[in-house]
């Protein structure tokens, strides 16, 4: 695509851009640019362009705002030590994006434009990409499509917009790795059969909210939600994929279908197959689950997602019962191992031998 590019003319100063990036946090600061690119059906993608961060005017029959037709990718972009600045594996997201473009009703961005697009943000704002010496702290990457005609039929929109912004993030433990406490939603359901739980939309995020705050209210950190249809299997997190380590040493994480398709969650599985781990993709109950870590079957928990990569889990909670941490320790645990590889190839301190990373500039 030709994307024309208008520079800021109020960035960040140095100064303010240190203070930044000394303490990120996660979704707080933006850079001083945005990607815009908007699709009709008579033109398709057209008019793509960077223009300084700013306000969206939308009318208030924007489609999105009444019927909720969108889609977004999580990404990130490293600073290696030798100053280059990359993205992991960008076409998979390019690829769950188009998946979740035809469930959606959405038109389809190619994933070479995705990419493409995606780089000329990162290019431009690259200085706000953290320097590879301050720990895991990264480029936040949010690319998102949404329906942006002013109509209030019920049909699929026939102006799209697609857009790239990108937010500083800090490493997301400031304190180390530490197990989260999960609360298991017997209430609330994220998606059943033929719904949209594998498509990556913000109506997905919506629906987990209300057990995300039961959650919160039980002192847990996170929600755990069961197949709708059953009531037994695990599914996923609010926001991340499982995984179960047994005492034999194979790993097993729930089958997808219904849960979204994490890029993390694939790359786990491809590296941990790598390392010598048995990795099983299956049903798994919550009973499980239960008896599993009861028994000593089940020696550790782990969740992932972009954000915070790989991460211990704790106790699982319910309403009237609990069960206890994993006996494996957080740290030197097969979470920790493969977390340890998985990090240092994005951040570029190991060898890139599977060629998942992509050069930016």
């Amino acid at each position: 695509m030709d994307i024309s590019t208008t520079l800021a003319t109020d960035p960040a100063s140095e100064e303010r851009l240190a203070e930044i990036l000394a303490d990120p946090g996660f979704g707080n600061h933006f850079t001083d640019h945005m990607l815009t690119v908007e699709w009709t059906p008579d033109r398709g993608w057209h008019d793509a362009r960077i223009t300084p961060y700013g306000p969206l005017t939308l009318d208030p029959a924007t489609a999105v705002l009444h019927y909720a037709q969108e889609t977004f990718e999580g990404m990130k972009a490293y600073r290696h030590p030798d100053g280059s600045v990359w993205s992991f594996r960008p076409e998979q997201n390019a690829a769950r994006m188009v998946r979740s473009s035809h469930r959606l009703a959405l038109p389809v961005l190619d994933a070479d434009d995705f990419v493409q697009l995606v780089d000329a943000l990162v290019a431009v704002d690259q200085r706000w990409v953290p320097d590879a010496s301050t720990g895991e702290k990264s480029l936040y990457l949010r690319p998102f499509m949404f329906a942006s005609e002013a109509f209030l039929g019920v049909r699929p929109s026939q102006h799209v917009t697609f857009m790239v912004i990108a937010s500083p993030a800090g490493a997301y433990f400031k304190g180390g790795v530490k197990p989260v406490s999960l609360w298991l939603s017997e209430t609330y359901t994220r998606a059943g059969r033929g719904g949209m739980g594998a498509a990556k939309t913000g109506g997905n995020y919506a629906s987990s909210l209300v057990a995300q705050q039961e959650a919160t209210e039980h002192g847990c950190d996170q929600v755990v939600f069961l197949d709708a249809e059953h009531g037994r299997f695990i599914e996923e997190l609010g926001g991340m994929n499982l995984y179960f380590v047994y005492a034999d040493g194979r790993i097993a994480t729930p089958e997808t279908g219904t849960i979204l398709e994490g890029i993390t969650r694939a790359s786990i599985i491809e590296l941990a197959g790598r390392l010598g781990y048995q990795v099983e993709e299956r049903r798994i109950s919550i009973d499980e689950w239960r008896d599993g870590v009861a028994s000593g079957e089940i020696v550790e928990i782990f969740a992932c997602g972009t954000a915070a990569v790989i991460t211990p889990v704790g106790e699982l909670k319910w309403d009237g019962g609990s069960t206890p941490s994993a006996p494996a320790p957080a740290e030197g645990g097969v979470a920790a191992r493969i977390r340890e590889h998985l990090v240092g190839i994005q951040f570029g301190r190991e060898a890139d031998e599977l060629g998942w990373m992509h050069r930016i500039v």
